[in-house]
Formats: C-alpha cells, sequence, structure tokens
C-alpha cells in the first residue's frame, strides 16, 4: 500500500500574492492533497480577517481539486499532526528566506520528526513579491494589479477606495 502525500502550505496570507498561486500550484502538483492553512497570527495587525484570507485563497484555487483551503493557530507541527500531514512546503526567494526557513524547519523537525520540509524556490517572476510589499504598494496609491490575482485585487480597492 502506498503512503500519500498529505502537504501543508503554512502562511499569513495576507494578501495572497501571484507568487503565493504560483507555489500552490506547484505544491499541489507534487502533493495528492494539499492543505493551504492561513495562521491566525493574533500578534500581527491584518489587512484581512482570517476568513477573508480564506475566501480570496479559495476562490483562487477553485480549479485545483487537490488543494484544501483552511486555518490554523498554534504550533504548525500541532496542526499538521491533527491533520495527518507528512511534508510542510515552503516558498524561498532570498538567502535570507532560506536562513530563516531552514531554522524553523530544524526545529519543526524536532519536534515531529516524521513532518518533512520541502523548499521550492520562488518563480523568478515572483522572487521579489511579498505581501508587505503589496500592502505598501496599495496603501501608498500604486497599482499592484500584476503581483495579486483579480479577487484579491477587487479586495484591495474595496478597503482602498481612494487608490489613484
Amino acid at each position: 500500500m502506498s503512503k500519500s502525500l498529505v502537504a501543508i502550505y503554512p502562511g499569513s496570507f495576507d494578501p495572497p500574492t501571484n507568487g503565493h498561486l504560483d507555489l500552490i500550484a506547484r505544491g499541489a502538483r507534487l502533493a495528492d492533497k494539499l492543505i493551504v492553512a492561513v495562521l491566525q497570527n493574533t500578534q500581527k495587525k491584518a489587512l484581512f480577517t482570517t476568513a477573508e484570507r480564506c475566501e480570496m485563497l479559495t476562490e483562487c484555487v477553485a480549479h485545483l481539486t487537490n488543494v484544501e483551503i483552511d486555518s490554523f493557530d498554534g504550533l504548525l507541527v500541532d496542526y499538521a499532526a491533527r491533520r495527518n500531514a507528512n511534508t510542510i512546503l515552503r516558498g524561498l526567494r532570498t538567502v535570507s528566506d532560506y536562513e530563516t526557513e531552514s531554522q524553523m524547519a530544524l526545529l519543526n523537525r524536532r519536534m515531529r520528526p516524521e513532518a518533512e520540509t520541502l523548499f521550492l524556490p520562488a518563480s523568478a517572476e515572483h522572487s521579489f513579491l511579498s505581501s508587505r510589499m503589496v500592502k505598501e504598494v496599495i496603501t501608498l496609491g500604486g497599482d499592484a494589479s500584476t503581483f495579486v490575482p483579480q479577487p484579491v485585487m477587487h479586495r484591495l480597492e474595496a478597503k482602498f477606495p481612494t487608490r489613484k
């Protein structure tokens, strides 16, 4: 009997970007089931609620039949255990991402040895992109439409109606 690969792609996704969606699509090709898990981070002031972020992601990945959108709080390894996930998917844009993510992967593996972390490098066209940068562009009146999918852009426009 072969074991299915259940992967979790965790993040804040505030807002979801084209870079996130690229990683989700690529992760969906690798995993039997990919759970995109929106972190409920009470320490951060979010632009969108957890429910709004889940709704946007659901709209954007509706065509990917093996992708599920969910949310969690607490330790990722505990959530992974509850969801019977054996792989954590993380995207890497820069060398500093690798340093941070490799430390987290080692910590997660120490806490839950059966969970492996899979790093995927960002696609070249998205390697500069982050949710933080999208928020900065939109709050300063810039056009973020090439950085986020259309459903996300509609929600950004609703939050920032005076945008140029």
